[in-house]
């Protein structure tokens, strides 16, 4: 996808996060990149007029979706324009200077921590510390200047940091890969578009939700992910998030929705565009 060169793209975390390298996979070097501190704060990046696009990251390989991000894209109106997929590489950080065999304590997002623990079962001597941000936590080592901590992150944040890999590759599975979302206040619908993104609230009646899947079964439209979450304020209560290969441009698919009318209380388009290539 491309846009203008000055344009401002949001993204959760601090400079040097895995959502910034996304960021800069899907739109190229030259955009000009809005750190958000929060979720919160990223979904009102461009209501806020400090961006003009969104990029938020919604499911990882091994972790499953990203809820809160979900939860968010639902009530900010905010229509999907594109997705990336990046691999997630993490690497030990220090400051210049630090030897790898003084390291006695590492910080990390909890996730991150939770997706070495090979490492940390061979060095049982090292402190892991849980921080808000992978970036973050190598700016906070480069910060204290101590050679015995260190930060797990992305090669990019050892960049923009000026700080050192003192090890590669420390994530236990290699086939480790998170999904991010672009997303934008206006709903284009891009000519090679091919997954359709949707959320459905369900009418409480016996075999609604198998027949809103044959709905896209019969048209040969295939459901790559489905998934329930609570409807807040309601108990008890859920709607779904499908994605399928499908194109809002495909009469089938304009014939499915329409057929979805009734075995469901509403039904929301959150986006139709390409489907990344891992």
């Amino acid at each position: 996808m491309k846009v203008p060169p000055s344009c401002r793209i949001a993204f959760q975390g601090e400079r040097g996060a895995f959502s910034e390298e996304a960021a800069v996979k899907l739109l190229g070097e030259d955009i000009q990149l809005v750190p958000r501190t929060t979720f919160e704060a990223l979904y009102t990046s461009i209501q806020d007029g400090v961006a003009d696009y969104i990029l938020a990251p919604i499911e990882n390989s091994l972790a499953g979706s990203v809820h809160r991000s979900y939860d968010l894209l639902i009530s900010s109106g905010l229509h999907i324009q594109a997705e990336v997929v990046i691999p997630i590489v993490h690497n030990l950080i220090g400051v210049p200077g630090a030897a790898f065999e003084r390291i006695t304590q590492v910080s990390s997002h909890p996730v991150a921590l939770a997706q070495c623990e090979r490492f940390f079962a061979s060095h049982p001597t090292i402190k892991r510390v849980a921080t808000d941000d992978t970036a973050g936590s190598v700016r906070e080592v480069m910060g204290a200047g101590d050679t015995t901590k260190a930060g797990i992150a992305s090669k990019r944040a050892a960049s923009v940091y000026g700080a050192v890999i003192l090890r590669e590759h420390l994530e236990d599975h290699p086939e480790n890969y998170t999904r991010f979302l672009l997303l934008a206040t206006s709903a284009e619908v891009a000519e090679n578009a091919d997954k359709l993104s949707l959320v459905l609230h369900l009418a409480h009646k016996p075999g609604s939700l198998c027949s809103a899947l044959n709905a896209f079964a019969r048209r040969n439209l295939n459901l790559l992910k489905i998934e329930s979450r609570p409807i807040p304020g309601t108990p008890w209560s859920y709607c779904f998030y499908l994605d399928l290969q499908a194109s809002l441009k495909d009469p089938e698919t304009r014939a499915a929705l329409s057929e979805l009318e009734h075995f469901t209380d509403s039904v929301k388009v959150l986006g139709c565009y390409p489907q990344a290539k891992v």
